[in-house]
């Protein structure tokens, strides 16, 4: 008679316990940077001295949508005047995709030791 593979049983609460706990795992994992104040660190801010619509490079069009918008040049001169600094920090990129190619290697590891001794529980006499 074959063996079938019949996977172990988890309780309902044992099923909300692993829910909640990858909630709170997201969760943390998307405001540990915001805490640790590293968001926003790759901008810059240059408000010329003397604000108008031509210190800050708006055109007429640009200038009646801002106006429409409820904005003066000294209300808008921070949000024009901000610019993202997009440069790579080489040594963060290369902890970074150490860290993701890592997580792959361990996942693809593990998958492949279950898978194994799935198929040796089912296949071996």
């Amino acid at each position: 008679m074959k063996k079938f593979y019949e996977p172990p049983k988890q309780s309902g609460i044992g099923q909300f316990f692993d829910s909640a706990f990858l909630l709170v795992l997201v969760y943390v994992a998307l405001f540990v940077p915001l805490i640790l104040g590293l968001t926003g660190a790759g901008s810059t801010n240059d408000v010329p001295e003397t604000i108008s619509w031509e210190t800050l490079d708006q055109n007429e069009v640009m200038q009646a949508q801002w106006e429409k918008l409820g904005y003066t040049p000294e209300t808008a001169a921070e949000i024009i005047t901000t610019k993202f600094d997009y440069s790579i920090n080489p040594v963060l990129l290369i902890i970074t995709a150490v860290v993701i190619i890592g997580y792959f290697v361990f996942l693809v590891k593990v998958s492949d030791k279950e898978y194994r001794d799935v198929i040796r529980e089912k296949f071996d006499s």
